[in-house]
């Protein structure tokens, strides 16, 4: 990891989906056999938040915004939680952590080459998980897809492109999962 010894137990458990109240379930369960662990979860750095209120005149960002404000994010996580944590030893649970945003820009029509490019940084977790949610439950979708999907619908609700990119995201993580 750059250079940076880790402790023989330190793990890093990768948890992907579109849902996070799912992930946040799933991260939880990949720590019950643990004695040392924690999770990082998505925002961490309140970037988001910031996001969140901005004035709607600021306009819908793209999807190119979303991510590189989750790969910013994402860096936070690993400076403030994720390596010291792997430095003590203790396992560590991402959720979500890459698989989830790359997911989500290649449903929106992002090249896989800028996306592998801009997750360069991050490190390879030791063990990956996949959340898979129920085809067509696009309405109770929280967390980096769901926030990034009504930024991107924008405050006319269109429910057509944001159930388009939650499924898309899906099927995605889907397909990476049967990868690995």
């Amino acid at each position: 990891m750059n250079g940076v010894r880790i402790a023989s137990d330190g793990v890093l458990i990768a948890v992907d989906g579109v849902d996070a109240d799912a992930l946040v379930k799933a991260a939880r369960a990949a720590l019950e056999s643990r004695s040392r662990g924690g999770i990082s979860k998505w925002d961490a750095s309140g970037v988001f938040q910031e996001l969140a209120v901005a004035e709607s005149a600021a306009g819908a960002p793209s999807p190119r915004t979303l991510l590189l404000l989750y790969a910013a994010d994402l860096a936070f996580r690993l400076r403030w939680q994720i390596r010291p944590a792997l430095l003590e030893g203790r396992a560590v649970v991402a959720a979500p952590y890459i698989d989830t945003a790359a997911a989500f820009g290649r449903a929106a029509g992002l090249p896989s080459v800028w996306l592998t490019n801009l997750f360069r940084f991050a490190p390879r977790p030791g063990e990956r998980r996949f959340v898979h949610a129920a085809r067509g439950r696009v309405r109770d979708v929280s967390g980096f897809i769901g926030f990034s999907c009504d930024r991107m619908a924008g405050a006319n609700g269109n429910d057509t492109l944001r159930g388009r990119l939650i499924n898309g995201t899906a099927a995605e993580l889907r397909k990476a999962g049967r990868r690995r």
